[in-house]
């Protein structure tokens, strides 16, 4: 591509490389010049203009942009994602619904190393999204590239975005009351509204006392896909009351903790077919802490291990709750 100044006289056909006013209108860029814009051009006394020209092997933004889009989501119905027209060198990848990204970043990587003037900006891996929010955005910066240079970025990720939509129609929560305990109302809409925004719905919720075999029989007879359990007593030890109560039931424990904040508390586990997540005091408020993180994974269906959840502490620092009984900072 050939870019900088041209007297006007020889600007048709070329894209105008910045705006320019002309008597009561605006010459935007990105434009094809015309003889009418030139004579614009003249007539408000310009004598030139910096503009982009097309050479041999080159690719326009809008086309190069589309190009890469269609590689990056090659089937964007079943990677449940909308992809929106090119315009100024971009396009969009939308969520077609709620859901958990999914990206090849080592491919992604490799794709904005092809050429500076070619990018693709994402949400982080694994972030939950609703209908419509943003996945991605492809940009080309240049008014054109080189054909080459889009080929290549193609086939190095090739289907690297798609969106993990939720698996799991309904789930059910367990809540253990203690006297003098947190609100279970408060709690309980905080965690229907988690899984509402997932697309599921919560079909069954029982109060219990926060005994090991109240919590057992009820975790084993309630209805959903994916059991949750929401402790008046924060858990504080693998062999504490609801883990060992997953396991009374005939269930498996795999993962107590997690290395982000708020969130320490959870445990992840299962019984028979059906995951179990005990969620940490903080979901019951509706800020977002590391329970959100594993209960979007697991709605979807994406495999999370012991291993899985320990790589969490990276950006695992999250806004503190000024709700928490315990605070990060000392007061004094």
């Amino acid at each position: 591509m050939k870019f900088g100044s041209v007297p006007v006289d020889q600007a048709a056909g070329a894209i105008l490389a910045h705006s320019v006013q002309v008597q009561d209108a605006k010459l935007r860029k990105g434009i094809v010049l015309t003889p009418e814009h030139q004579e614009q051009l003249a007539a408000a006394g310009y004598e030139a203009v910096t503009v982009a020209r097309l050479e041999p092997g080159d690719c326009h933004e809008d086309k190069a942009a589309g190009m890469l889009a269609d590689a990056l989501a090659p089937d964007p119905k079943a990677a449940a994602l909308r992809v929106t027209q090119p315009f100024t060198g971009r396009v969009n990848l939308l969520a077609d619904g709620p859901g958990v990204v999914v990206l090849k970043v080592e491919a992604l990587e490799a794709f904005n190393q092809v050429n500076p003037m070619i990018t693709v900006a994402t949400v982080p891996q694994h972030q939950q999204m609703g209908a419509g929010g943003m996945v991605a955005t492809i940009k080309v910066i240049s008014y054109a590239v080189p054909s080459a240079d889009v080929l290549e970025a193609s086939q190095v990720a090739k289907g690297a975005i798609r969106l993990a939509t939720p698996v799991y129609k309904k789930a059910g929560l367990v809540v253990t009351d203690i006297p003098g305990g947190p609100s279970n109302e408060k709690g309980i809409a905080a965690i229907r509204g988690r899984v509402e925004a997932l697309g599921m719905e919560m079909t069954d919720v029982r109060i219990v006392p926060h005994q090991t075999d109240a919590i057992a029989q009820a975790v084993s007879e309630i209805q959903g896909q994916v059991a949750m359990i929401l402790t008046g007593s924060a858990t504080s030890d693998v062999a504490d009351v609801a883990p060992q109560a997953v396991r009374a039931a005939g269930g498996q424990v795999d993962r107590f903790g997690m290395p982000v904040d708020p969130g320490n508390l959870l445990f992840l586990g299962s019984l028979g077919s059906r995951p179990v997540i005990g969620l940490p005091g903080c979901a019951r408020s509706p800020a977002l802490n590391g329970a959100d993180w594993v209960l979007s994974r697991v709605a979807c269906g994406i495999n999370t291990t012991g291993t899985d959840i320990a790589a969490m502490g990276v950006g695992g620092l999250l806004k503190e709750i000024p709700t928490r009984p315990q605070p990060r900072a000392s007061r004094r």
